[in-house]
């Protein structure tokens, strides 16, 4: 008759019980671990029913949402900067005395002109008994009409800006 009694037998279900016994308590640990992972990723939002997860997933569609908002922002600004190069935003106003015996420079000439220089200049002279008005275009800071040395100075004033 064989011997079911062998002492390497018993040593090789020995450690295969030790080793259930590991194996039991790591599953413990790493259930109650997964228990307090699951308890954190549970938001304290009032009702609990939102997680970490869903938070992070709504925050990447706002995100989402935003980028999409700001590059309408962007486009909407380009836009208007073209739009601002096209509006008559320089102006310049030089005052004078048309004629010698006239005093308190009521004659002046105003130029209005787009970033390309372009628009136009308004001259009114007055006089003693009359005032007369002139308008003239302006295309990159020249005009097909002759320019008074008044009206080239506003033109060129415009252009320049506002001194700094």
């Amino acid at each position: 008759m064989l011997s079911l009694h062998h002492p390497f037998l018993d040593e090789v279900a020995l450690g295969a019980a030790g080793a259930a016994v590991l194996a039991l308590a790591s599953s413990i640990s790493a259930h109650v671990r997964l228990r307090r992972l699951r308890r954190g990723f549970a938001l304290v939002d009032g009702d609990g029913k939102e997680t970490v997860l869903d938070a992070v997933r709504h925050s990447v569609d706002e995100t989402k949402a935003l980028r999409g908002e700001l590059a309408r922002a962007r486009a909407d600004l380009d836009a208007a900067r073209r739009d601002l190069g096209d509006a008559l935003r320089h102006v310049a106003v030089v005052r004078y005395d048309a004629f010698g015996d006239m005093g308190g420079r009521l004659s002046f000439t105003a130029a209005l002109l787009d970033d390309s220089g372009d628009g136009l200049v308004i001259t009114s002279i007055h006089g003693r008994s009359e005032a007369r008005t002139y308008a003239k275009g302006v295309k990159a800071g020249a005009s097909e009409q002759s320019l008074s040395p008044e009206e080239q100075q506003a033109i060129e004033l415009a252009r320049r800006g506002p001194a700094g």
